[in-house]
């Protein structure tokens, strides 16, 4: 038997999301665990609120958790901006985060409109 979330494209990507965000926490400069401590919480939590949206039965709880999703996809992105301003991570780094980010809360927007 599958759980509904491992049906999700979304979730696998989210999963995808979390390996690339897994390299840069492993490539930046000590000293910045804050940093590191907080992108990994805010990446795990948008694979574990698809997973829990996509068990709900509701439609609107589902929304819910995709709303979630979505201000921890927000949040990721600004740490990504911070590492960016910092100087910790290039642009050249970023740039497939910041894609692989948008793609899934696009995935999200459509799959909670329905």
């Amino acid at each position: 038997m599958t759980l509904d979330h491992a049906k999700l494209d979304v979730y696998h990507r989210g999963l995808d999301l979390l390996d690339l965000l897994d390299q840069l926490i492993d490539q930046l400069p000590p000293g910045r665990a804050h940093l590191k401590d907080q992108l990994d919480r805010a990446g795990t939590s948008i694979v574990l609120n698809i997973a829990e949206g996509a068990g709900e039965f509701s439609l609107a709880d589902k929304q819910r958790f995709y709303r979630m999703v979505k201000r921890s996809a927000t949040e990721t992105s600004a740490i990504l901006d911070i590492l960016g301003r910092r100087r910790h991570a290039s642009a050249d780094q970023l740039q497939p985060i910041h894609e692989l980010l948008t793609r899934v809360v696009a995935m999200l927007t459509k799959l909670a409109a329905r």
